[in-house]
């Protein structure tokens, strides 16, 4: 339900050019600034009198008695799926993405650069979440013995990324035996994610043990999670840092501290930006953060999803103060997931 203080068109783009103020400014937004700004003529004591309106409904508050008032959440939020989701990304933005991602060759260079755009855009944290190993895809697969009977595993996928582990099977393995597995895997699976794979193996185990229990034995051995190491959580790239702490937010100490903590603790950041997948627009806003930390009140986060080959691999978005250029950062989200699911999808 629409609050009721927002029923007039005046009174939401009063609140509205106010949000753009304080944005800009940082300081408590009086009648007189946003008379100055309104398109229509109003005198003061009509905006005041809105203001006041406003402040009743809980969208704006009034730290001192004698000055101009500041948005709360419930304002930003209004701000964001109202005006700033109807915005278009500007023409230099657009340009000045294309030329920071313009030329990366791999995943991690395509990650590392839409990381430092989003936290440009926001004077925060640009942050991409990446699936998790089990959701790799593979193009090769090779596979050498050691002297001591370890043998060590690479895994080559798309773009050149390896991943390779050292593991001690159960049992010994002979050069030609994991020669073979390889040669199976590669033929069989290539272009297959890694979790595909081993379901793949263990339901041809279970219909025909007979056929394919010596080779397919040999994979399921080798490609063992707990074996590879692999872990069952998404991975977390993180840019911005130095900024977010910079902001006028963060002065206090003990928030700081709290907010580097979970910045520490990326588990935090997969599990609010995961959360976008879920929520059916193209891009998501949350105003507020508590799953990071206490100092989660003074935190905006927006994110998109982004594919590969038209499959959702995971999130990427910002992390910064509530005060954030929302349109900018928003068109600019938008416009990073684009352009990161084209990218990926050509390695």
């Amino acid at each position: 339900m629409r609050n009721p203080a927002l029923q007039e068109r005046r009174n939401r783009q009063i609140l509205a050019d106010l949000v753009r103020a304080y944005i800009e400014t940082g300081e408590p937004v009086s009648s007189r600034a946003i008379s100055k700004r309104y398109e229509e003529t109003l005198s003061t004591a009509t905006i005041r009198n809105v203001m006041a309106d406003l402040e009743d409904g809980g969208l704006l508050y009034q730290p001192h008695t004698s000055a101009g008032r500041v948005p709360t959440a419930a304002a930003y939020r209004f701000f964001a799926q109202e005006i700033a989701s109807q915005a278009t990304l500007t023409i230099g933005d657009r340009d000045w993405i294309q030329r920071e991602m313009g030329g990366a060759k791999t995943a991690s260079e395509i990650t590392e650069r839409a990381g430092h755009v989003l936290a440009e855009v926001s004077n925060g944290l640009g942050i991409i979440v990446s699936p998790p190993l089990g959701r790799t895809v593979l193009e090769h697969a090779r596979m050498w013995l050691l002297p001591d009977g370890r043998v060590v595993v690479v895994l080559i996928s798309p773009g050149g990324n390896t991943r390779d582990k050292i593991v001690r099977p159960s049992r010994p393995f002979a050069q030609s035996e994991l020669d073979a597995t390889a040669d199976f895997l590669n033929r069989h699976y290539s272009g297959w994610t890694l979790e595909a794979i081993r379901g793949d193996l263990l339901l041809k185990l279970a219909t025909d043990r007979e056929q394919y229990e010596g080779i397919i034995g040999n994979a399921l051995t080798l490609w063992d999670p707990a074996m590879l190491g692999e872990r069952q959580t998404s991975e977390v790239h993180v840019e911005g840092t130095a900024q977010i702490v910079g902001t006028p937010e963060f002065t206090n100490q003990a928030r700081l501290r709290e907010l580097l903590a979970a910045i520490e603790e990326k588990h935090r950041l997969v599990t609010v930006l995961n959360a976008c997948i879920e929520t059916p627009e193209p891009v998501h806003v949350q105003i507020g953060v508590k799953e990071i930390s206490e100092a989660g009140d003074n935190l905006a986060i927006i994110s998109a999803p982004y594919t590969r080959n038209d499959l959702v691999q995971g999130s990427l978005g910002v992390l910064g103060p509530t005060r954030m250029h929302y349109e900018r950062a928003m068109t600019a989200v938008a416009y990073v997931a684009q352009l990161f699911s084209e990218a990926l999808s050509k390695i």
